[in-house]
């Protein structure tokens, strides 16, 4: 009979989870977050509701399980090359230097970890906790699971503010997590334990250099696909080893599970094994985590306790002091509307919460109605402030674009023609050149060429010009070229080309991420092409129907099938490059998240494509 009840709740949770997006896409709920929507129907049909579904060990092992890898996902999340841009100060339109992202991001989370004590202090005092260094976590902590979607939804994540609200969250999921580790070691007594934690990040900072050793290995790539999926086993076996010995040490489980995403995210993975992980963890495993959540949660109980029922307020406007009040040094820059929004995104908290709750209680710091009330309060916070943030971001004008910025050093007979023919709607350019004694002034001023008095890197970056997101060394000389283009890497521009003409240099340079071409080469490559394939040629010199390529970011038309993208009008996807493969497209051919795409067609279209894709 118990074996029946078990298998009847299980189908249950499993159904709920299946229907559960498609009745929030069907009644265009979208506000609202699946996990949140998860919650809710779990609290339907658990104690609080109906109490049809029954925690079993069936379910409490699957649920046991998306919890740790919920912290895993949380641990990948974090995009830890944000950080290398972090130093850039573009200047906007006014000529104001934008923040130092990292700077600025510490600094406000620090306010926020500051405020947040204070805060809980109060709750402390009110009677309604016992310990102030708990309640500090559960009010500094930031949601990714609710921000990053956010941010992205929106288009904002490469953008400053984006980034700055990006690296808070980051910042505070991290620490959260390890002080989290820390206070759960000092509540066992054990001031030992504490120091065991040295060994949990021992023995990930040495699985991180092996995995850094081997993941380049040939026989590996060869052994992650077909039904080995060697890349898959190493995840899985990376979070259970870490999870193992983060309990041997006496650590909550879910610290080793967010430190094996952390080190995979160290690992730069691929978009193919990201998504695979995500399909695995967000489609079978957490999905049944969020809805026991709701399971186990006595809604009933914090009713009938009045001080339960006051924390659930008292806490959403702790949340929202914290996080105001330090967002206010964004002022400096910003407008009161993008301070404003990004105050109420950085309110959003759910995962760590749920986590601090369910630990506070195992551990006995907090009761259950605490529990639940914490719990009450992640979701409604999740639910609303992303509305908020929408409401209250300003919207760009229709048609406005955020142009990605284009520097070329060096002007010659090769690169001026150049400016004259690129997309002024995607690229806003600088170039830059050497003084000389013989100039043409007319040529400057036409151009805007901008001179320099040499290309040393303490000039070159005097004059911004590393403050870019493509660069184009360009000069006569292939050692300045050469020279220019590393320190470009040393800056962290994201791309960049430059002129090689001796084969020797290329390939070096090449491995390093940096793109080579040369005008002799490129030349012989061209006439040989015009007398071969003239039709080739001229697609690629005609304006109206040149090949464009498109790199798929928007995560929405992941794995869908070309023959069902609504967006091709009179486009042809020539090519599909994804990884080091080459695809030849056909109406079957699902595009992928970081493919790079081929495309010819009008100027109006291929817009279209690039704005909806990417």
């Amino acid at each position: 009979m118990e074996e029946h009840a078990s298998f009847t709740s299980l189908v249950l949770v499993i159904l709920t989870a299946f229907f559960i997006p498609i009745l929030l896409s069907k009644f265009k709920l979208r506000v609202i977050p699946v996990v949140v929507a998860e919650i809710i129907a779990g609290i339907i049909l658990g104690k609080s509701g109906f109490d049809i579904v029954h925690p079993d060990a069936w379910l409490e092992i699957l649920s046991v399980l998306g919890f740790i890898f919920l912290m895993f996902l949380s641990g990948l999340e974090i995009d830890f090359s944000i950080f290398a841009g972090g130093n850039n100060q573009k200047k906007n339109k006014e000529e104001r230097k934008e923040p130092n992202r990292i700077f600025v991001s510490s600094v406000i989370f620090l306010f926020i970890l500051i405020l947040s004590y204070g805060l809980s202090l109060l709750f402390v005092w009110g009677g309604f906790a016992e310990s102030a260094f708990f309640m500090t976590l559960v009010i500094s902590t930031i949601s990714l699971g609710v921000v990053v979607p956010t941010l992205k939804e929106e288009k904002l994540s490469k953008t400053t503010i984006g980034q700055i609200i990006l690296l808070v969250a980051v910042i505070a999921d991290l620490v959260t997590m390890i002080l989290l580790a820390l206070f759960v070691s000092m509540q066992s007594g054990d001031p030992s334990r504490m120091w065991l934690l040295l060994i949990l990040f021992a023995a990930g900072i040495i699985l991180y250099f092996v995995g850094k050793q081997m993941r380049h290995r040939s026989f590996l790539e060869t052994m992650s696909k077909g039904t080995i999926q060697l890349d898959t086993r190493a995840v899985f076996t990376l979070i259970i080893v870490l999870v193992g010995l983060s309990e041997t040490v006496g650590a909550e489980n879910i610290l080793g599970a967010f430190l094996a995403g952390v080190l995979v995210s160290l690992l730069s993975p691929n978009k193919h094994l990201v998504h695979k992980l995500d399909s695995f963890g967000y489609g079978f495993l957490i999905p049944i985590f969020f809805v026991m959540v709701g399971v186990e949660l006595d809604i009933r109980s914090i009713f009938s306790d009045p001080k339960a029922l006051a924390l659930i307020p008292l806490l959403l406007v702790a949340l929202l002091i914290s996080k105001f009040l330090p967002i206010l040094y964004l002022r400096k820059w910003y407008d009161w509307k993008t301070v404003t929004a990004a105050g109420f995104l950085l309110t959003s908290t759910l995962s760590l919460v749920i986590a601090a709750a369910k630990i506070g209680e195992r551990i006995k710091i907090i009761d259950a109605r605490t529990s639940s009330a914490l719990i009450l309060t992640a979701v409604i916070s999740a639910i609303i402030t992303p509305i908020f943030f929408k409401k209250f971001f300003p919207r760009k004008e229709e048609g406005e674009t955020v142009k990605e910025q284009l520097v070329i050093v060096g002007a010659n007979q090769f690169t001026l023609p150049i400016t004259s023919e690129l997309d002024t709607t995607r690229f806003e350019q600088r170039i830059y050149h050497i003084k000389q004694e013989e100039k043409d002034q007319k040529q400057l001023e036409s151009f805007n060429i901008k001179e320099l008095e040499n290309y040393e890197g303490n000039t070159l970056k005097e004059a911004d010009v590393f403050n870019t997101d493509v660069i184009i060394c360009a000069t006569g000389q292939d050692e300045t070229n050469e020279k220019l283009s590393l320190l470009a890497k040393e800056e962290g521009v994201k791309r960049i080309i430059a002129r090689i003409e001796d084969p020797s240099k290329r390939d070096g340079l090449k491995d390093k991420g940096i793109e080579v071409y040369s005008v002799y080469f490129s030349s012989q490559v061209l006439l040989k092409a015009l007398i071969e394939n003239p039709a080739v040629v001229d697609i690629l010199t005609t304006q109206d129907n040149s090949l464009n390529q498109i790199i798929v970011r928007n995560s929405s038309y992941h794995r869908t099938a070309l023959r069902n993208f609504p967006f091709l009008g009179d486009s042809i996807i020539v090519r599909i490059y994804r990884g080091k493969e080459s695809i030849n497209p056909h109406g079957d051919t699902e595009i992928m998240l970081g493919d790079k795409m081929v495309v010819t067609g009008s100027k109006e279209q291929v817009q279209q494509m690039r704005e909806i894709l990417s």
